[in-house]
This record gives C-alpha cells, sequence and structure tokens, in this order.
C-alpha cells in the first residue's frame, strides 16, 4: 500500500539535504530559496530487525523491506496561501501527502542563507502553520457556504451533519492554529473531515529538528531544539532531532563503517531510521511478514485490517478466495528458533476471515480461485 510522507519547511532549512540522506540520492540542494521547483520523489526502506532475523534463519533468494514514499516539497514562505512564492504549487504537493514532515532548522550559519534572516525555530513553525491555516480557513469557508443554507432551511441531513465539524474548524483556523489542534470533535468526526474536506493542517505532522553536528550529541544544551521539542509536546506531536548533514554522511557508508560512524555518536540507529519508524507509527501502520526460501517480506497494513484484506495487499485474488491464515507470532518464532519448532509447541494458528491482524505476524495465506 502506497504511503506518502512531505518533507516540508522554509527555505534552506535542510529539506533537501534530508532527503538526499533519506534516499540516498541526489536531488539539488542550493543554497538559495526554490531550489527544489518540482516535488522529488524517493522511495526508502522502512528498517526491520525482525526480518532481518527471518532472512538469517531461512536464507532466502530475495530480501524486500516495507516501504516508505518521501516527497521533497518547495521551501515555503509567507504569503504562500495567497500564491507567494511557490506556494499554490507548496500546497497542491502537501495535499497529496498521507502526512507531513516539517523539518525546523536549529542551527546557526552565516553561510547558509535563511529567508528570515535570523534563525527562529518557533517563529518558522508558526509561519508554516498559519499559511496552511490559512488555505484551510479559505476551504472551510467555501464548504460553508455551500452547506449553512441547506442545513437551516432544507434541514438537510449532510449539511446538517457537516455544519456541525466545519464551525470548530472554522473557529481554530481563524486563530491562525491548524485543524489538527481543533477541540471537541469525535474521532468519528475528525475521520469525516479528514475524508471529506482534504485540509492540509489536519494531516498528522512530525516536527525534524535539524541541528548543528556539534549539537547533536548533546542536545540538552540545544536551545533551538528544546523549543522545538516543546512545540511538538504541546501538540501532542513527535520531534525528532537529526543532523541533515552527519545523516548524509552516514547514508553513503556501507553496513560496517555506518555502524562504526553510529557508535562514535553514541547512537544505535540514525535520525533517519528513527524517523522513518515514526512516520511509520504516525499513520498507525504495522507489518506482517511473509518468509521462506524464496522470499522474505515485510507488508504494510494498517492496523484494524483483517486477514483477508492484508492477504489483498500481496495480490487481489489472495483476498476473493482467501480460505484461511495460518499464522504465528515472530517473538514466538525468535524464542522458540525454528517454524518447526513453533509447530511442534501448538504456536501455529489457523485464522479465518474475521481474524485482525497483529503486528510481527508471520503469515501463510490459502486461498482458492
Amino acid at each position: 500500500m502506497p504511503l506518502k510522507a512531505g518533507i516540508v519547511g522554509l527555505p534552506n532549512v535542510g529539506k533537501s539535504t534530508l532527503f538526499n540522506a533519506i534516499t540516498n540520492s541526489h536531488v539539488e540542494a542550493a543554497n538559495y530559496p526554490f531550489a527544489t521547483i518540482k516535488p522529488n520523489t524517493g522511495v526508502v526502506t522502512v528498517p526491520d530487525d525482525r526480518l532481518d532475523f527471518l532472512c538469517k534463519m531461512y536464507d532466502p533468494l530475495k530480501k524486500v523491506n516495507a516501504t516508505f514514499e518521501f516527497y521533497d516539497i518547495a521551501g515555503l514562505v509567507k504569503g504562500a496561501s495567497k500564491g507567494e512564492g511557490l506556494g499554490n504549487q507548496f500546497l497542491a504537493a502537501i495535499r497529496e501527502c498521507d502526512a507531513i514532515c516539517e523539518v525546523v532548522r536549529c542551527f546557526e550559519s552565516s553561510e547558509i542563507i535563511h529567508v528570515e534572516t535570523s534563525v527562529d525555530p518557533a517563529r518558522d513553525i508558526e509561519i508554516i502553520n498559519l499559511e496552511l491555516a490559512m488555505a484551510d480557513l479559505d476551504s472551510v469557508n467555501n464548504r460553508i457556504g455551500k452547506q449553512e443554507v441547506k442545513a437551516r432551511v432544507a434541514k438537510d441531513k449532510t449539511a446538517v451533519y457537516e455544519m456541525a465539524i466545519l464551525k470548530p474548524l472554522q473557529e481554530i483556523l481563524g486563530e491562525g492554529k491548524p485543524a489538527r489542534l481543533v477541540q471537541g470533535l469525535s474521532q468519528e468526526q475528525l475521520e469525516y473531515a479528514k475524508k471529506n474536506f482534504f485540509l492540509l493542517s489536519l494531516k498528522p505532522i512530525i516536527y525534524v529538528a535539524n541541528v548543528a553536528d556539534s549539537d547533536y550529541s548533546n542536545l540538552d544544551a540545544c536551545a533551538h531544539y528544546q523549543t522545538v521539542k516543546k512545540i511538538a509536546e504541546s501538540e501532542g506531536a513527535q520531534c525528532i532531532p537529526v543532523s541533515c548533514e552527519i545523516e548524509y554522511e552516514i547514508s553513503e557508508l556501507g553496513g560496517e563503517e555506518r555502524k562504526e560512524f553510529l557508535d562514535s555518536l553514541g547512537a544505535d540507529e540514525s535520525g533517519l531510521d528513527k524517523l522513518v519508524k515514526a512516520a511509520y507509527k504516525l499513520l498507525d501502520l504495522s507489518t506482517f511478514f511473509t518468509s521462506g526460501k524464496d522470499e522474505c517480506r515485510a507488508w504494510t497494513f494498517k492496523n484494524g485490517m483483517t486477514a483477508p484484506q492484508c492477504a489483498g495487499i500481496i495480490h487481489s485474488d489472495f483476498q476473493k478466495g482467501f480460505i484461511k491464515a495460518e499464522v504465528y507470532d515472530f517473538e514466538v518464532l525468535k524464542q522458540l528458533g525454528s517454524e518447526a519448532a513453533v509447530k511442534e509447541a501448538g504456536k501455529l494458528r489457523m485464522e479465518g476471515k474475521d481474524y485482525v491482524m497483529k503486528d510481527g505476524d508471520v503469515v501463510f495465506f490459502r486461498f482458492n480461485v
């Protein structure tokens, strides 16, 4: 299932450098605003130690990680909601994404231009929140204009239901705050808004604090990072600290060199690995596995999906002709040491159409078409 996260931020905060590191590709990362005009797209593998363990056990001909798609989107400036800079392109690109990764500059440098002339993470976050909120407010006001009379005069059920959602959204957006901070709406109403109103600021967000190399090992002393962290906590969002330059260096290293470099930083995984995992979790995603001599593979699914729905991720015929799923838990396999031992211990389960898949399930689908 293809999933997309948009990398956004003001010009020259490190978006393209981060994208280069994530995808190990080489898009333009120039020192001037709007170096990125069209969204660059890259697919990154989701790191998973469980898949590595399965591959050691089965020694398959092929290993396939789960993947995640990232968009590197042009830098936003004040007035983007009114079309300033590349505003319209920027907003349209965000609309295509499932989640937002907002890169916030947390380092000082006289060599790298800041579009606002100074480094101030709180101000930068406020600029982006405001522009997205204003664009969303226009959308909400237009929707209210269409539905208000229907709700008040005709008592149209859909219009009445929508107005109960639109009014709180109009209020929070009118304050220049993102729609995801709206209060008083039920989960059902929020899901309806996501599916029908396509609001930019209702998308889930991760703040990526781009810190200086020298601050990476002592984040407690980095005031700019602490500012971003505090804002993220107030919104119930995640804040991932990275040094985009360090991450790019790491992305060009081989396995053993990469490990040694991380060890020298006192880290067991890179900031990018943390970001990919955080984006995965943000969208309420999990992983199931298929394994054997031919292939060991990680598959992405949305939490709450049933066994037939997950079978359909592999192939539509698997879902149409679903009979049952042979399932065991990865942790049980790791503990017992082999698939044969799992079967001997009675830990291999036969699950039917109503089974809700769990993260870490290792599965073989039986079907007949």
